[in-house]
This record gives C-alpha cells, sequence and structure tokens, in this order.
C-alpha cells in the first residue's frame, strides 16, 4: 500500500483548515455545545449562510470530527455530533486557547 495514497487526511491540513476558517470553529463549537440540528447551528452563528454551514459540516464530517445521524422521519431530522476525534481535537484547541 503506497502510503501517499493514504484515506487519513493530512493532520497539519486538516489543523490549517479548520483553525484557518472561523466558520469551520464556529460550527464545530456549536456543535460542542449540543445544538446538533442544522437550523440552530444557523441559527446560532450570525452572519453563517445555509451554504457555508453545509459546506463545513461536510468538511468536518470528512476530517472526523463530526459524525452525521439521519433519522427516517417525515420530513427528515439530522443531527451532528462529536465524535471521539472531534473530542480530542477539542481539547487541543482549549490548550490553545490558554495559551
Amino acid at each position: 500500500m503506497d502510503p501517499k495514497k493514504s484515506t487519513a487526511p493530512d493532520p497539519r491540513h486538516m489543523i490549517r483548515s479548520i483553525v484557518g476558517c472561523k466558520w469551520s470553529l464556529h460550527v464545530l463549537g456549536e456543535v460542542r455545545r449540543d445544538n446538533r440540528r442544522p437550523g440552530r447551528i444557523r441559527a446560532s452563528i450570525e452572519g453563517l449562510s445555509t451554504k457555508v454551514m453545509n459546506e463545513r459540516l461536510r468538511k468536518l464530517q470528512r476530517y472526523g470530527l463530526i459524525g452525521r445521524k439521519v433519522f427516517p422521519e417525515v420530513p427528515p431530522r439530522v443531527e451532528y455530533r462529536l465524535t471521539p476525534r472531534g473530542r480530542s481535537f477539542c481539547k487541543i484547541l482549549d490548550q490553545i486557547e490558554k495559551l
């Protein structure tokens, strides 16, 4: 297996992509505060559009920081939660904030 073709995201790229994006940090913070529904997340962050929120949620999912659960209801309901990796990443952010 070629190590350059690993499916795991490069941690340096992930950190730059998230820490360098104010919206990603805000969205991650809202999921961390238990705002799990997309409508609540968007309403909690002034100036955040639905399009940008959805892009950031997908990015955080792709990096394995949040998980998405779709409930088989009409209308469909979606919730996001921190994954174990997301909780670890938030602990790192907490340490950075203490500096």
